[in-house]
């Protein structure tokens, strides 16, 4: 039960970093619609009802993983490097140009757009690249790679780690542990 429950957030934090792409293709059919270049018709009825169910799973899995009750560690940072631009353009680049060129009004586009989907998907989950989320810049979060402690331990570890602001090191926070790749910063210990 509990590998599946990872599964599904590690899904849903890979929908997540698409979900500003998932608005602009959302935005470019509305004012398609607007402007009489588009039918409403099956296909984009298909298409506004995936991107609303693709948005909506991208936000509320987000929120399921950030507030998400795993087990609370209290950790030291000893190092940390803000990396955060160092994937966001490239990443974000790529589906504002997937985004502008894609026809979604052809059956040909809608498919090309699930195959492209489930292919990055693939690589995106297998690669753990879940440090790669546009949406949680935006949200304000910053993107860090770290060397810290457990409180208690003396053995260095590395993590990416998500946090609102600046990580200091010598400071001692809390996280939720997902797994050794990232985790988001819980609270700052006071």
């Amino acid at each position: 039960m509990e590998k599946i429950k990872n599964n599904l957030k590690d899904l849903s934090l890979f929908l997540s970093a698409f979900v500003p792409m998932f608005i602009l293709i959302f935005l470019k059919l509305v004012i398609d619609m607007l402007n009489n270049n588009l039918s409403f018709n099956i296909l984009n009825s298909l298409n506004f009802t995936t991107l609303i169910i693709l948005i909506a799973s991208g936000i509320g899995g987000l929120i399921w993983n950030i507030k998400s009750s795993g087990a609370s560690k209290e950790i030291e940072i000893i190092e940390r490097e803000n990396i955060t631009d160092k994937h966001f353009l490239g990443y974000f680049s790529l589906f504002v140009l997937f985004a502008l060129q894609l026809n979604l009004s052809l059956v040909s586009g809608y498919c090309i757009f699930v195959i492209i989907m489930i292919f990055i998907g693939i690589v995106y989950i297998k690669n753990s690249l879940f440090y790669i989320n546009p949406l949680l810049n935006i949200m304000g979060y910053n993107f860090f790679d770290v060397k810290y402690k457990m409180v208690g331990e003396t053995r260095t570890r590395e993590a990416k780690i998500f946090h609102k602001g600046n990580l200091n090191p010598n400071q001692k926070y809390f996280v939720n542990i997902k797994n050794d790749n990232f985790t988001f910063i819980d609270t700052k210990k006071s």
